[in-house]
């Protein structure tokens, strides 16, 4: 099954075009990566899937589901998205219970003592971080109840802004191999936005690569090690990367 499908996207703020012509299928249970500089359209690309650019044409699905414009609370449990900043995708006065419960407070779901310890569980973090609010945790533990709070409604599809540019280099490894292990463990399928290439190599099976709004290659990232890409603009990227991103000089 197909877990993403995009058709002719086209991305506007204003009377700016930020991304034209988009096309790709993620298949479920898949990690797919878009990458490119910044200002490539990446991020847009995951807005206007999760409804926060909502100028935009053509066709995007999920799970088949043809995605409307706007908000959807449908669509929030089948698909959720987790930012790149911890620190500011949390509320600085509601405690990790408030953060976690609201989501099934929204939709009327039970069981919120047990989901929200089974969640916290989930990401790595024991009972006694539940009453606690964003400025008593670091930002590796903030980025955990942001992805606590993306599992609640228990989706099949998550969106990934650079999940761990934010954070320091000693946690990105946490964060990263907590993801790999939720996505086996859950069945999930991430649509990713990073510009880092070995983030890629580790975390995903495919990649799409934008230049000034346009996806310009699609290859699977297994040509990270071998440097089998044919577009010129993509040859570059990897070449400023060093080449072969795992290597190690």
């Amino acid at each position: 099954m197909i877990a993403i499908s995009l058709k002719n996207l086209d991305v506007s703020y204003g009377t700016t075009k930020v991304v034209e012509g988009a096309n790709f299928d993620v298949a479920e249970g898949e990690s797919f990566a878009l990458v490119g500089e910044s200002g490539s359209g990446k991020s847009t690309i995951l807005k206007a899937i999760a409804g926060l650019a909502p100028d935009w044409t053509g066709e995007i699905s999920v799970l088949g589901e043809r995605r409307g414009h706007g908000v959807d609370h449908a669509f929030a449990t089948r698909c959720q998205m987790v930012f790149q900043d911890p620190y500011g995708s949390l509320h600085p006065r509601k405690s990790v219970d408030q953060v976690l419960s609201e989501p099934l407070k929204i939709h009327g779901l039970g069981n919120r003592d047990q989901r929200v310890e089974e969640m916290l569980a989930a990401v790595g973090l024991d009972r006694r971080f539940r009453y606690r609010y964003p400025h008593q945790l670091s930002g590796g533990q903030r980025q955990r109840v942001a992805i606590a709070r993306a599992l609640m409604l228990e989706p099949k599809v998550m969106l990934l802004d650079e999940p761990t540019s934010a954070l320091d280099v000693s946690v990105q490894a946490e964060i990263l191999n907590l993801l790999k292990k939720l996505r086996r463990e859950q069945g999930l399928t991430y649509l990713m936005v990073t510009h880092n290439l070995p983030v890629v190599s580790f975390m995903c099976d495919r990649m799409a690569v934008m230049n000034k709004g346009r996806i310009v290659e699609i290859a699977p990232a297994s040509a990270l090690h071998d440097g089998s890409f044919s577009d010129p603009y993509t040859q570059s990227l990897y070449a400023a990367s060093g080449g072969n991103p795992d290597r190690k000089d």
